[in-house]
């Protein structure tokens, strides 16, 4: 079942794109999350998506926000695409999925292609809005802006 807006965040560690385990539970009570998950490292989609993040990273940074990419690539496809994007948030490695299904993350074209969702989390571990649109891939940042904006 899919998260939703009032529900918590699940607690779970993932390695990054350099191999070190991250624990979401370390950034709960300190920053606002942008968790996004995407489906795949270095497709046209995914770039865009993952660039307009770095894009804004550093306003998300300056008004309490922390972002973090997930998908099922392993470490070293995330460690090569964030090095070819400079892309300077965790690329977390979700290789069997156990992330994606604590979130509830659809699948899109019959199940053949991992969602594209993102998730905004307050500091307290709730999350406060659900962005689920593998079209139009700008509206991921500027909804997750706004919303951690009138936090």
């Amino acid at each position: 079942m899919a998260l939703k807006v009032g529900d918590q965040c699940p607690h779970f560690t993932l390695p990054d794109q350099e191999g070190n385990p991250v624990a979401i539970q370390d950034f709960l009570g300190k920053k606002h999350l942008v968790i996004y998950f995407y489906p795949k490292d270095n497709t046209a989609g995914c770039t865009a998506q993952a660039c307009s993040f770095r894009d804004a990273y550093e306003d998300l940074m300056g008004i309490g926000a922390q972002v973090i990419g997930i998908s099922s690539d392993n470490t070293r496809s995330h460690a090569l695409f964030a090095d070819k994007y400079r892309l300077p948030y965790p690329l977390l490695s979700d290789i069997n999925g156990k992330v994606r299904k604590l979130f509830g993350v659809p699948t899109n074209l019959f199940g053949l292609i991992p969602g594209r969702v993102t998730y905004v989390v307050h500091k307290d571990g709730s999350i406060v809005e659900v962005i689920n649109s593998q079209i139009n891939i700008g509206l991921h940042v500027k909804r997750a802006q706004e919303v951690i904006n009138q936090l």
